[in-house]
């Protein structure tokens, strides 16, 4: 008797990017991405700043099959400042590719919102501010963590007793 799945139990839980990790690669693939990396962690493999103004859109293989091209979807005022720094991109896509993959870099300038591609924010939104822990959960840690000699090791233990009690569900005192 064969099972066409495997059986999951006695295997515990899975993190989550370990189960989305094949979906991720066929759908990075379908785009022309090899490597699934350039797609989740694009911020590190370019840097900060060039990610804040692009964003990877597709990967296209040239009939020889030798030299991709990357395309970059960018908004019409960082196109000039990107064009100047095409060569450091490719080198770094190149270094994550491991290899001289990518032969040609090609920007595509939209406005934030328009195209499928381009209705991804290009910043993250702003965090909002934390909200002023209770003053009632600021004097129980307080309280508990007064004994404590040390006083770099105290405020540790005040916070983490803020953030303990402060949270919804849990008893206070």
């Amino acid at each position: 008797m064969s099972v066409a799945t495997p059986d999951r139990r006695g295997r515990g839980f899975q993190s989550a990017a370990r189960l989305l990790k094949e979906r991720i690669r066929v759908a990075g693939e379908s785009r022309g991405f090899a490597v699934s990396r350039l797609l989740t962690h694009w911020a590190e493999v370019v840097g900060e700043e060039i990610a804040a103004m692009a964003l990877p859109v597709k990967i296209g293989y040239g009939r020889e099959g030798i030299g991709a091209t990357l395309t970059l979807l960018t908004t019409g005022a960082a196109a000039p400042v990107l064009q100047m720094q095409l060569p450091k991109i490719r080198e770094r896509v190149n270094a994550c590719y491991g290899y001289n993959a990518i032969s040609k870099v090609v920007i595509t300038q939209t406005a934030p919102t328009g195209f499928a591609e381009g209705q991804v924010a290009f910043r993250p939104a702003p965090k909002a501010p934390p909200a002023p822990p209770d003053p009632g959960c600021v004097a129980a840690a307080r309280t508990l963590s007064g004994e404590i000699g040390d006083p770099t090791l105290r405020a540790a233990l005040e916070a983490l007793g803020e953030k303990v009690l402060s949270r919804p569900g849990k008893r206070k005192g």
